[in-house]
């Protein structure tokens, strides 16, 4: 019978406040870093006014996979957030962007629709972010800019390439005659977006890649996503 391996010099109890200590332990707490996804939690802290405190993961540094971390996350992934003022006043640990966004929404009462339709409308498409825009995206930014584009065989890209830009057109045809995903209301499906159109023809820079001029609907949304100040300062956060 084996056992686990013995840790020794390891503290019985390992909190991320261990490495990221709170400066304002009443507010709630981002571990988070500039990703398309890191970006999502930190836009709607903005729009909505909470009081919080960022702190930077450097998942370039592998921070997310320290013990500290990873006993907020065990998937070593940001963003993840500690709010000290949970449902029913006790703490609450969340992980996975979209869920925070949601548990962000329902806290607060905004950035989702108050009929039960339209709230269930949102979610859509924010786990639709979740499940194909994010995702394939991730995929074409590793096989067009990082190490993926040393591989000979090119068929990966394309896949990719062609998914997303079939992908691009549901939401052109979604987006076309609304303002935001949800009409005239801007929601947390608009945030889950944002971040990942905005570094697809950003830090990927493959705009033409994927004929982004050919998603007219899409660029205009972007605009006027980029153009609120929340959404240029979460952008940017933690900094």
């Amino acid at each position: 019978m084996t056992h686990p391996p013995v840790r020794v010099g390891m503290p019985e109890k390992i909190s991320v406040s261990q490495r990221w200590p709170a400066a304002h332990p009443e507010r709630l707490q981002l571990y988070s870093y500039p990703t398309p996804n890191g970006v999502k939690v930190a836009i709607a802290l903005e729009e909505l006014g909470m009081p919080y405190e960022a702190h930077r993961v450097e998942i370039l540094k592998d921070e997310s996979w320290t013990p500290e971390f990873l006993s907020l996350n065990p998937n070593g992934k940001i963003p993840a957030i500690v709010d000290p003022k949970g449902p029913d006043g006790n703490p609450i640990r969340l992980f996975e962007s979209g869920a925070i966004l949601l548990y962000l929404a329902e806290k607060s009462g905004r950035l989702v629709p108050t009929e039960a339709a339209r709230f269930y409308e949102t979610v859509q498409w924010v786990f639709f972010q979740m499940a194909a825009i994010g995702p394939m995206f991730g995929q074409l930014g590793y096989f067009y800019k990082f190490a993926g584009k040393q591989i000979e065989d090119k068929r990966p890209l394309e896949r990719y390439v062609a998914e997303s830009k079939r992908l691009l057109g549901v939401l052109e045809a979604r987006l076309t005659g609304r303002q935001w995903f949800m009409d005239d209301e801007y929601t947390i499906a608009d945030i889950a977006h944002v971040g990942w159109i905005e570094n697809l023809i950003g830090f990927y820079g493959a705009g033409e890649l994927v004929a982004f001029h050919e998603y007219p609907s899409v660029k205009a949304w972007l605009e006027r996503c980029l153009a609120r100040p929340a959404v240029q300062r979460g952008l940017k956060i933690p900094a």
